[in-house]
């Protein structure tokens, strides 16, 4: 078993798309996965072939006081998730404001899960805030999601992280001395540096468009054959550790 929690560096760095993609090749490998999505933006579903109208999610039921288990979708055999849900504008600042409040329940059914499911992704919003930083304490690892630009670069040195943390390459384009020479810096600097890029591939794109996965839109995409040799790698690193 092994809760792994993904987290941008900074937003825009593909996390969701990560998780959705890193569910479907654990599950591919024939692991049982669930993906849950801790960001209001309730945007991990939208892999998973979510109507855009469904307001339903462990969110959504901790506003309409119902049981979170309402919220649980399944995609595929043994690869489910659990969206956010739709709020609006209100309960949206409600929520940002005390998310303790709407999450302590969500958060208290942590164990139950672990028991049902070898493998929990949780989809963490970027930022450093007493809301992800209470989800960040629920994994066995953190992955934080880097994209080889200087943004990330400043961010790494500005930013404090968990001491279970590891660093995933996202968005690599190999062609790009200026990307080489970040990866470069990275690998000889940087702690526990997977030794492993996700490269950057307009399938990624592309999957989300068909609300897909991306390794079941195209399997065979260079960004899908990295995220397979990625769960491999996941199932001797990750849950052994774990």
């Amino acid at each position: 078993m092994a809760v792994i929690a993904l987290q941008g560096v900074r937003g825009g760095a593909g996390t969701s798309s990560l998780t959705a993609a890193f569910a479907w090749a654990l599950n591919q490998l024939g692991e049982q996965v669930i993906a849950i999505d801790f960001s209001a933006d309730n945007l991990l579903r939208m892999h998973f072939n979510m109507a855009v109208n469904q307001p339903r999610g462990w969110l959504r039921a901790a506003f309409d006081e119902l049981p979170w288990q309402q919220s649980a979708l399944r995609y595929a055999p043994g690869l489910d998730f659990v969206p956010a849900g739709r709020l609006n504008d209100d309960e949206r600042m409600a929520f940002i404001s005390q998310p303790e409040k709407y999450g302590r329940a969500w958060i208290a059914q942590m164990e139950a899960l672990k028991r049902l499911y070898p493998w929990i992704l949780l989809d963490v919003p970027a930022g450093d805030t007493p809301w992800t930083r209470a989800v960040l304490a629920l994994a066995d690892r953190v992955l934080t999601v880097v994209t080889p630009d200087a943004n990330a670069h400043s961010r790494l040195h500005q930013q404090t992280f968990p001491h279970n943390t590891l660093f995933l390459l996202n968005q690599f384009t190999p062609v790009s001395k200026a990307q080489q020479d970040l990866h470069q810096l990275w690998v000889n600097s940087l702690q526990n540096f997977i030794p492993l890029t996700i490269h950057r591939d307009e399938a990624v794109a592309e999957a989300l468009l068909n609300k897909q996965p991306l390794g079941e839109y195209r399997p065979h995409a260079l960004a899908a054959e990295g995220m397979m040799t990625f769960a491999n790698w996941a199932l001797i690193n990750l849950r052994e550790n774990a």
